[in-house]
């Protein structure tokens, strides 16, 4: 059930009702797993924004091929039109990212009520903050995030940490005043 929610807020109820458990089993599962380094359980960004925020963790199986085995896409064909081939992107980007970040980095992700959301935030230790668009397409577009900054209220947020990321490797430019980086352009930035 969780490689179908690759991706997806975390909702306890549902899954318990599939599986005929009660919500603190699933709970205890979860946190098994992540525990097990199975499962990345990324938390909502909980600074005071004084706006309602999402407060349901997004939940990845670590393991993109485990993932991918449970969805039973066995070809690049089935998987590419499978509707969770964009978290499971998302998955494997936040993964690589998050292990090139310097030790003591936080990340979160950002949604609000209204449905304005960043899908990375990297707190580095010395409080600069990251915030990151995973994409997985060659013509990346702005968020509604991006194009509401004021209502997303995370701060600092310095425009060289506005960031797109595509999976197409040969794309780098503006996309409407905010950088697109190739994947492996902005895992190396993480690097210096």
């Amino acid at each position: 059930m969780l490689a179908h929610e690759q991706g997806g807020l975390l909702n306890t109820v549902k899954i318990a009702a599939g599986l005929g458990v009660s919500g603190q089993s699933v709970a205890r599962y979860l946190d098994l797993l992540v525990d097990l380094m199975l499962v990345r359980r990324l938390s909502p960004w909980h600074a005071n924004a004084g706006k309602r925020l999402e407060k349901s963790p997004k939940v990845y199986i670590r393991d993109a091929g485990l993932a991918h085995a449970l969805l039973g896409s066995e070809t690049t064909e089935a998987l590419l039109g499978h509707p969770v081939v964009g978290g499971s992107w998302e998955g494997c980007c936040f993964g690589n990212l998050i292990a090139a970040a310097p030790r003591g980095t936080e990340a979160s992700f950002y949604r609000s009520s209204v449905g304005a959301e960043i899908d990375l935030i990297l707190k580095l230790p010395d409080q600069t903050l990251r915030k990151i668009e995973v994409k997985r397409t060659t013509s990346p577009k702005v968020t509604r995030c991006y194009q509401e900054q004021k209502r997303c209220h995370v701060r600092p947020y310095p425009s060289e940490c506005d960031r797109h990321q595509t999976s197409d490797h040969r794309y780098q430019n503006k996309v409407e005043g905010n950088r697109a980086w190739p994947f492996r352009l902005i895992q190396a930035t993480h690097h210096e």
